[in-house]
């Protein structure tokens, strides 16, 4: 089996790996640490947790010159997080490297910081691609001694709207700057970085999808939308976790879900795009240190995210593609070490749940609700090592032994009893024999009608819409001049869903405004937003079956061109007009009108989210040596 010692790395590089305790290479490591030390440019396709930044810091740290006066490495990354989690890994293989400085760059930090780090000499520049072209236009860091420029997590990049600024920062770098991109998959943006930028290159593949999960366990929980809560809290007790993440599909989401856990006791915090990047580091240094158990987030806030304590990954939304729910269980069991994944499957979500297990060919075993007698049984344990740990650990007990006796003579009573008595007062809060009632997964009309492959009524949204109150679907009456607008067009695809928007080409809404609103509101990647219709007064959406009502209520809140959006599942009417201007303020929540972005149209006629804050992608379209 090959060593670090047989792949030619430097002494001080070697010195570092030894110290960190690594002995065996991962499989991308043995394959591109070669090729990076001979100078070649590289394609690599692995997923996460694959062990890809050590196989392309060690051999550039090996390989290159350092002693130049500007940065010799540059590495390009599309999160914050993941900024940072590649900097602390190049400290730690640069320990026995001499005056040797990395600097982070990514929006949300304060300018100034990142200014006075690049006055020092540096070496190595990890950034954000928003953050960096900022400074290049600052003239604060200057690209013209870079030797190795990587692009980590190139699709996550592109897809995030930075095509025109990785291409921005190509164009800065030394056209003999050696270069290597690695990618989990290969859409057509990254074919036209890899085809234009990479040059000459040898390319590595680590084909197999369920590299990240073959080591971690894998359960799902049949379970009611409305029993979620109850069914984690239940979840969370009968588990044996030391750290454990919880995703959830929405920034709102992710504050709710903390609150409500917090006030059943458990030390749960939010991780979200929405909180300052200061209350970020400190959230995930605060859970790397045992000072906190349970993060919730979602799978932005996430992203690059890497600490061992993590031992559960629970996914309280199930997400919409394979390659989220790989990332997301990726966050337990990496690098050799055990890890457990836990996903809540709703009735309406079956078909997802049938997709990633086919996707990732891995058999996904189904978990029981813990009943009210495992909890006690739970609770028990604990209370007994408490009392035991109190007896053993606690030297001033004497004082509560004499009262206890003194009680016991006083009133007769069984020191037993009084035992007792003290057992019943200190577990009112958290009782130790719970009564927990079983939770239905499914009403018994609708898993009947599962059971004999019906499919389930379209139209159940909240408030159960009677068709006695509008007919049957075929009869049109006075309606059938207005619905014979709808008849040319194509039903939704597989999969999808279409729903009404109370806005249209009168308001001045095109289907970008539409993308963008949704995109942003719902934590929902626009190449899952299907065909978008514009009428006059309103227009028609297609968006994944089974949205949760969690998500379609934020839905229903949102506003499109400061008109609110009314969005409602697809029925035979168009939504109600809007009456007089008075709707036309957007939605208030509040007093506070919410701004919910906008979209920008890219060069290869996509849309892009523009984001504030955090990686922000610059409102240019300027790029070296091309107009």
């Amino acid at each position: 089996m090959c060593t670090f010692a047989d792949l030619g790395l430097s002494q001080n590089v070697m010195e570092a790996v030894q110290k960190a305790g690594y002995e065996n290479p991962t499989p991308i490591q043995t394959q591109t640490i070669p090729l990076l030390l001979a100078g070649k440019n590289l394609l690599g396709t692995a997923q996460t947790g694959t062990g890809k930044t050590a196989a392309f810091t060690l051999p550039l740290l090996s390989r290159l010159d350092f002693d130049g006066k500007n940065p010799s490495m540059l590495i390009l990354t599309p999160t914050r997080e993941l900024a940072i989690q590649v900097s602390e890994a190049i400290k730690k293989y640069s320990l026995f490297m001499k005056d040797f400085n990395v600097v982070p760059v990514y929006g949300g930090q304060d300018m100034g910081i990142q200014l006075r780090a690049l006055k020092r000499k540096t070496q190595v520049v990890v950034a954000t691609p928003g953050r960096l072209i900022d400074h290049l236009e600052r003239k604060t860091i200057d690209l013209s001694g870079i030797q190795a420029l990587v692009l980590d997590e190139a699709d996550e990049m592109l897809d995030m709207g930075f095509q025109e600024d990785v291409e921005y920062i190509l164009e800065a770098t030394p056209e003999n700057a050696q270069r290597a991109l690695f990618s989990a998959t290969m859409p057509t943006a990254v074919q036209k970085i890899v085809s234009e930028y990479l040059g000459e290159y040898e390319t590595i593949r680590i084909t197999s999808k369920t590299t990240t999960v073959e080591k971690t366990r894998q359960r799902y929980l049949p379970v009611r939308q409305e029993h979620k809560m109850e069914a984690l809290t239940r979840v969370l007790e009968n588990e044996e976790f030391e750290g454990m993440l919880i995703f959830v599909r929405t920034k709102q989401a992710t504050a709710e879900v903390a609150e409500r856990l917090e006030a059943r006791g458990f030390n749960a915090v939010p991780l979200s795009g929405d909180l300052a990047q200061t209350l970020r580091e400190r959230t995930l240094n605060r859970l790397k240190e045992g000072k906190i158990d349970i993060v919730v987030a979602t799978d932005v806030a996430a992203r690059g995210l890497d600490v061992d304590r993590i031992t559960h990954v629970l996914n309280y939304d199930i997400p919409y593609d394979t390659e989220s729910y790989v990332h997301r269980i990726g966050r337990t069991g990496r690098a050799g070490r055990e890890g457990n994944a836990i996903l809540f499957v709703t009735p309406r979500e079956n078909r997802l749940l049938a997709m990633i297990e086919k996707e990732t060919r891995q058999k996904i075993e189904k978990m029981n609700l813990p009943t009210g007698e495992q909890i006690s049984n739970r609770r028990v344990s604990k209370f007994k090592e408490e009392v035991t740990k109190t007896v053993h650990e606690q030297s001033g007990l004497k004082e509560f032994r004499d009262l206890v006796e003194e009680l016991s003579m006083e009133q007769a009573m069984d020191v037993a009893d009084i035992a007792a008595a003290l057992a019943y007062m200190t577990q009112e809060e958290q009782p130790l024999f719970p009564k927990m009632e079983p939770l239905e997964n499914a009403s018994s009309e609708k898993r009947e009608r599962r059971e004999r492959g019906e499919r389930p009524e379209r139209f159940e949204r909240g408030e159960r819409r009677e068709r006695g109150e509008r007919g049957e679907r075929g009869e049109r009456g006075d309606r059938g001049e207005r619905n014979s607008r709808f008849s040319d067009l194509e039903p939704p695809e597989d999969g999808m869903q279409r729903y009404y928007l109370g806005v249209g080409k009168m308001d001045n809404v095109s289907p970008r405004d539409i993308v963008g609103a949704i995109a942003n509101e719902a934590d929902l990647e626009s190449r899952y937003i299907g065909h978008i219709k514009l009428f006059d007064k309103f227009s028609t959406v297609d968006l994944p079956e089974n949205m949760p009502e969690d998500v379609l209520s934020i839905l229903r809140k949102m506003t499109i061109k400061n008109r609110p959006s009314k969005i409602r599942l697809m029925t035979d009417e168009p939504p109600p007009r809007r009456e007089g201007a008075g709707s036309r303020g957007g939605y208030s929540e509040g007093g506070r009108k919410r701004d919910f972005g906008r979209t920008e149209r890219r060069g290869d006629g996509g849309v892009r989210k523009a984001f504030r804050g955090d990686d922000q992608p610059p409102r240019r379209t300027r790029r070296f040596g091309r107009h």
